[in-house]
């Protein structure tokens, strides 16, 4: 019995346990130094901070004319109704659930690919770290003024100053957008990685529902989306880079069957 249940195991992690944990701790690191950060802005001189450099970025699209999110908002229903409803439920999941999910499918589904989106993710990390450090900024939903709704505030009924709610997120975590980033780290190699057509074809467009959605809530603007895009070209030609020193990090796709 003993030797079946250790058959079971190294099939289902391949490199063993040592190195499930291993990879729990690394994201484990990740998010505790995100924490840091944000006990570093937390304060009202860095909200000050947080909310002028958003008042530049309105200011930027303005001068661009790419200031569109409030008149996307409102022309889909002012930020309530099924669309932002649907909106802010997949904005609550995406980062979280469904990259969590993604992650553990792709190490005990594609382990040989793990590592180099594993990589990637780290380095998006360092990369968001210190934008969230030199330029802290404030979401959209932080000004209606300028005509934006916190949808996800009313879809979940939570006041988002309430203490708790307020513990779980960095406020001023705006630029880049990583849930830009993260949909693209787990989308693209998905996309590859998957047998199904329609399933490919979902992870494709994932990172761009994941756009529409992160504007649709007020949580980013276009300009946000756009660094979080940067934010996951750097991380994977950094991610390339470091598979040729390692054949272990390289993202090895496996033949794909085409199937209906």
């Amino acid at each position: 019995m003993l030797v079946s249940i250790r058959q079971r195991i190294e099939r289902l992690f391949p490199r063993g346990l040592g190195d499930v944990v291993l990879q729990v701790a690394l994201f484990q690191l990740a998010y505790m130094a995100y924490r840091l950060v944000r006990g570093w802005i937390d304060d009202p001189q860095g909200a000050s901070i947080a909310f002028q450099h958003a008042r530049d970025i309105i200011g930027i699209e303005r001068s661009t004319g790419l200031f569109i999110e409030p008149h996307l908002q409102a022309a889909l229903g002012g930020g309530t109704g099924l669309i932002a409803d649907a909106s802010s439920w997949v904005y609550l999941n995406a980062q979280v659930t469904v990259t969590v999910g993604a992650l553990m499918y792709l190490y005990l589904r594609h382990n040989n690919s793990f590592y180099f989106v594993r990589n990637m993710f780290m380095v998006a990390w360092c990369i968001a770290l210190v934008g969230y450090m030199v330029f802290p900024t404030a979401p959209p939903r932080f000004f209606p003024e300028w005509g934006f709704v916190d949808s996800v505030a009313d879809f979940t009924g939570v006041d988002p100053t309430n203490p708790t709610a307020n513990a779980l997120f960095n406020p001023y975590a705006a630029v880049p957008s990583m849930h830009v980033a993260f949909a693209l780290m787990i989308g693209m190699p998905l996309s590859i990685l998957c047998k199904h057509r329609p399933v490919r074809m979902f992870w494709r467009v994932y990172p761009l529902l994941v756009t529409f959605v992160i504007v649709m809530t007020g949580n980013h603007f276009l300009f946000d989306a756009a660094l979080g895009g940067l934010t996951f070209l750097a991380a994977a030609g950094t991610a390339t880079w470091m598979a040729k020193a390692r054949t272990s990090w390289r993202f090895t796709p496996e033949p794909v069957r085409v199937s209906a």
